[in-house]
């Protein structure tokens, strides 16, 4: 990469995220944080980062949970022209420390005390600033985020300022989005990209209030909607939508507008269970971290299928889904099976309607799943667990849960194994089931079978 995109926009954060009346309301957690207390806040950030030795052209890496602390200090490192590694919170430490070594940002954000609370969406958290390295970012791209890869470590994901400015503006063509003066009643991690582009920096450009409910529950996303007048949109992926078809609200809810989800494909009859519980649209939204939104179908009119979003082209090859992409969204990755001329192969199955343009998403080519709204690629499980001691070959499949099936070479027990891979990988990753195979079965030519039927035979 040529140039310094990040360090040419260092003043996009106020011109695109922070401009606005500093009375007016953008977070509420639940105390309402205004534009003016949180251009204050950002502003001592950035004089804590840049007294760390964050510098332009610089690179912040920021593993905090969702909070005003995260926001304000991914807005302040911007602030100062420098790069934003996004590293989600439920990260191991070894993980973590495999991600610093390899991006080398020169400041590293954290909590000063471990993290509780797995049911609140926002926590209270103070931050500390540790120096890492001093070296400049190893790209231009204002956000790096991580991204399980197909084979060996995580894929890096960069985004430059350009690209970010120009998806926020995308969200505000796009049918059906929350509108100025209106609320987003946000679920998602702003970690990743439909908590960050379409939550947090859309609902900042937009003027659209940011609410977090206080905990992750049907009944407390209820209340985040009941507590102001105002329009909401519930934004989240669709294990939530099991959450709020759970709570049977005592009264109506005349402020919600409807729900948006991102991530897997949504069945019919759980939509349909949906809209007559609530009576409003479930919209639904695809993307991928590479490119944010790609498509979108907010009114719930032509489910399953969705329309490109403006200035989105996408189009089918060979039954794999590809998406206009102009640059390569990999850092340290030239691999034309997932980039090549200003196109992203999705590794999504679908098609493309000639007539209409809409778009029809199938599922994964790959082994990427989901599980309670946060991709898992399983592989990154499989190798981890076969660089394991005492493991001979191991194979991970989707069956009702991450399940693993592991041949063991030596003593080996299957709270062994646990405790091994809890140090390694994030508990969302981890095997719901472990079972332990004297033989796991392979093909003629020596291939594991990564048959499930095949598998629960060889481990009844």
């Amino acid at each position: 990469m040529t140039g310094n995109p990040t360090a040419r926009h260092p003043e996009w954060v106020d011109d695109v995220l922070l401009a606005g009346r500093s009375a007016d309301v953008c977070l509420r957690l639940p105390a309402p944080v205004d534009r003016g207390t949180l251009r204050r806040l950002v502003g001592e950030a950035q004089a804590r980062l840049t007294g760390a030795g964050l510098r332009h052209g610089g690179a912040a890496a920021l593993r905090l949970p969702p909070s005003l602390a995260y926001v304000v200090n991914l807005l302040a490192t911007w602030r100062v022209g420098a790069q934003a590694i996004l590293l989600d919170h439920r990260l191991t430490d070894h993980e973590v420390d495999r991600a610093l070594a390899r991006l080398t940002p020169q400041v590293v954000v954290a909590p000063v005390h471990a993290v509780g609370g797995a049911l609140r969406v926002f926590v209270d958290v103070t931050e500390t600033v540790t120096r890492y390295a001093d070296r400049p970012a190893t790209s231009g791209h204002a956000v790096i985020q991580l991204s399980s890869g197909s084979t060996g470590p995580s894929k890096v994901i960069g985004r430059t300022a350009d690209d970010l400015i120009a998806e926020v503006r995308r969200y505000t063509r796009i049918d059906g989005v929350a509108l100025p003066g209106e609320r987003i009643i946000l679920l998602p991690s702003m970690v990743h990209v439909l908590g960050l582009v379409g939550g947090l920096l859309y609902g900042l450009h937009a003027g659209v209030e940011l609410v977090p409910p206080q905990r992750l529950s049907g009944d407390a996303i209820v209340a985040a909607v009941r507590a102001q007048d105002t329009p909401a949109t519930v934004l989240g992926v669709p294990f939530h939508i099991g959450l709020l078809a759970s709570t049977r609200p005592d009264g109506p809810l005349p402020q919600l507008t409807r729900m948006t989800t991102g991530g897997e494909l949504v069945p019919a009859a759980t939509a349909q269970a949906f809209t007559d519980r609530f009576g409003v649209p479930l919209g639904n939204m695809y993307g991928m971290t590479e490119v944010g939104v790609i498509g979108t179908d907010l009114h719930g009119r032509h489910r399953p299928s969705i329309m490109p979003a403006p200035g989105i082209e996408v189009r089918e090859v060979d039954g794999e889904l590809r998406v206009s992409c102009p640059a390569s969204p990999y850092v340290g990755l030239s691999d034309p099976t997932r980039w090549a001329d200003g196109w992203l192969h999705t590794r999504d199955a679908g098609s493309v309607d000639p007539a209409t343009g809409l778009v029809t998403v199938r599922g994964r080519l790959d082994s990427q799943v989901s599980v309670g709204g946060m991709k898992v690629d399983l592989t990154e499980v499989e190798g981890t667990l076969t660089g394991l001691p005492g493991v001979a070959a191991a194979v991970v499949v989707y069956d009702d849960g991450i399940t693993a099936y592991v041949q063991p070479d030596g003593p080996l027990t299957e709270e062994m194994l646990d405790g091994l891979l809890a140090e390694r990988l994030a508990g969302y990753k981890r095997p719901r089931t472990l079972r332990l195979v004297g033989q796991l079965p392979r093909t003629t030519t020596g291939k594991l079978v990564r048959s499930v039927a095949a598998l629960r035979v060889a481990a009844p």
